[in-house]
């Protein structure tokens, strides 16, 4: 096994890939009594090893060349000095008997999750698992399901969006380290929330990547628009693979993780024979015992089509929806937005997943791609009408409830909430919390935090952003994503808080919007320029969504048989709405009034 790994007996065995290395040696520091030495390692093949008979957990070391390098591990567990710093071997079976302990209540499903995404730093003031722990009582409350936390592993400084990191089997010692996750591991099981965990296996930071120095991890033939691409079909594609593809399945064996969400996997490039490397991943991953989701832009079916003839996740992000929701809800034309604005496009999201299947012409890419999903289940779609990419990746971070207000905001939210994928939401969403989400980072070298600067403020171009990006580098920018959990309670948050809560209890209640093959159990469509009916069914009872995207009020027929009860109005005063015009029954031949940027949801049915 490479990396530092306790042996039984006492001592630790210290193993490395190292091709570009003659030689190699490992400089212990005792963590007891601060002794260093420095100890030759032996190499077989491309591999380097020794064991340290007195080295212990907690001890520190630096794997050194002859030139005097002195580097962390590639497979470092532990950084606790940051991504510069010596490695600390760690415990790994203390951690993951820490893990378990919360091991007892059953987690929900995949196909009945909702899905809760946040950043450690900014969830809590204080930026930590610890805190975060506290906090997941009102997740609970809320009623998701499962708890998705943007990258963990160490990155340079103290601030970062979490795809900065280098040291992907580490967890980032601000956060709280090892131990820290591991705790926050078993409370979420102990309540009956599933984890999630954001891994990046398309590039790796540019600040503290070393990796390089001991072997061919990277390559040029492909290109990313973050870093450098990984090299999963060259001539040492093997070694390459069995990084990631181990450090997937440590994750659910060593930290109890339900589920990873894979970074952008149309960035990870392996045109090799098969498998795909992503499929490696989810196998390695299934049968460790965890789940699959994939971030996704190919609008392939292929990524959760079983093997041999897909990738075999388990779900995929679809931003389609998002993309229709908001380019109809803002009104916001530029870079990908300019494919959507339509309710039919809303509307085809709900019907199929993918808006862009292959028979249709995207301007902004200029050319048509995507594949019918008609092959894949509904609940393989992760919707959402916020994440942190979508907010954070516009020039201030500013959230839908800013751009379009909260009407707006609420309309998009029912209709993701009743939708038949997997909903995901970000942190603050369920309360419109007024806190931006913008870029952040905190390198250290400063021409790399100078180029930072200079790509986000090139990367809006494409928007036609007009004015100036916050600097990423700014700890106010940071500071300013901080979440204030006492916003839920203030007006008009309060009320928006109060929708989710009723969404999400119905959501989980109703037979209509729960349980597999969904997708059969949907209709939608447009009702003229501004208004989309949604109709779901199950176990003989049926809910009916319609929502106005209009600006003023809308008289209709919403197409209806039988007689259907009102459940919940968008607009209602108790939602910090103006107040509702929708009727407490409908009839067939009786005309419906929608206020504006609104959704009412009525069933019938026993």
């Amino acid at each position: 096994m490479l990396g530092a790994h306790l042996v039984q007996g006492g001592g630790c065995a210290f193993s490395v890939w190292a091709p570009r290395a003659k030689r190699l040696a490992v400089e212990w520091i005792s963590a007891a009594t601060g002794e260093r030495r420095l100890l030759p390692m032996r190499r077989e093949g491309e591999i380097h090893s020794t064991l340290v008979e007195e080295a212990r957990a907690g001890d520190r070391y630096f794997f050194v060349f002859d030139d005097g390098r002195r580097r962390p591990d590639p497979r470092s567990f532990h950084q606790p000095k940051g991504v510069h710093g010596p490695s600390e071997i760690v415990d790994l079976g203390r951690i993951a008997r820490i893990a378990r302990a919360g091991r007892g209540r059953t987690r929900k499903a995949l196909v009945d999750w909702v899905i809760y995404e946040l950043h450690v730093g900014t969830f809590t003031a204080e930026g930590t698992f610890a805190a975060l722990e506290k906090r997941l009582d009102e997740l609970v409350e809320l009623g998701v399901s499962a708890v998705e936390l943007m990258p963990v592993c160490p990155f340079p400084g103290e601030r970062n969006w979490g795809y900065d990191g280098v040291a992907p089997y580490a967890v980032h010692e601000a956060y709280g380290g090892p131990e820290g996750l591991a705790r926050l591991v078993s409370a979420a099981h102990e309540r009956g929330l599933a984890v999630v965990l954001d891994v990046v296996y398309n590039h790796l930071g540019p600040e503290g990547n070393y990796l390089s120095e001991f072997a061919p991890y990277f390559t040029d033939r492909y290109r990313t628009p973050w870093g450098q691409a990984i090299d999963y079909d060259g001539e040492n594609a093997a070694q390459v693979r069995a990084w990631a593809i181990e450090n997937a399945a440590f994750w659910i064996r060593t930290y109890d993780v339900d589920a990873l969400r894979l970074d952008a996997v149309q960035a990870i490039h392996d045109h090799g024979p098969p498998p795909h490397v992503v499929a490696e991943i989810a196998r390695a991953v299934h049968e460790a015992g965890g789940l699959v989701i994939a971030e996704s832009d190919l609008n392939d079916p292929v990524v959760v089509t079983p093997a041999p003839k897909g990738w075999g996740l388990d779900a995929q992000w679809s931003d389609d929806l998002h993309h229709a929701l908001h380019a109809l809800l803002t009104g916001e034309r530029t870079g990908y937005y300019q494919d959507y604005g339509e309710v039919e496009d809303v509307a085809t999201a709900l019907r199929q997943g993918f808006v862009y299947d292959g028979s249709r012409f995207s301007r902004f890419r200029g050319k048509s791609y995507g594949k019918s999903p008609a092959s894949i289940p509904a609940e393989t779609h992760v919707v959402c009408l916020q994440n942190h990419d979508q907010v954070g990746n516009r020039a201030r971070g500013d959230r839908i409830a800013q751009i379009a207000g909260l009407e707006a905001a609420k309309l998009g939210a029912a209709v993701v909430l009743c939708s038949s994928g997997i909903p995901l939401l970000f942190m603050g969403e369920e309360y419109a919390a007024p806190q931006p989400f913008p870029f952040f980072t905190s390198h250290t070298e400063p021409e790399l935090a100078e180029a930072v600067r200079r790509g986000r403020r090139h990367e809006f171009s494409a928007f036609r952003w007009q004015g100036e990006v916050p600097d990423p580098q700014a700890e106010s920018t940071f500071r300013s994503a901080k979440l204030d959990p006492a916003d839920r309670t203030r007006p008009p948050h309060d009320g928006v808080y109060r929708l989710y809560r009723e969404l999400l209890a119905l959501r989980a209640s109703h037979p209509a919007l729960r349980g597999p093959d969904r997708g059969q159990r949907s209709a939608a469509e447009a009702l003229g320029p501004g208004v989309l009916r949604l109709e779901r069914w199950g176990d003989g009872r049926r809910l009916l969504l319609l929502g106005s995207f209009c600006r003023e009020e809308v008289l209709l027929d919403p197409r209806i048989e039988g007689r259907w009860k009102l459940v919940l109005d968008t607009a209602d005063l108790r939602f910090s709405g103006p107040g509702g015009l929708a009727p407490q029954t409908l009839e067939p031949g009786k005309p419906l009034r929608l206020s504006p940027l609104s959704a009412c949801i009525y069933e019938r049915g026993a």
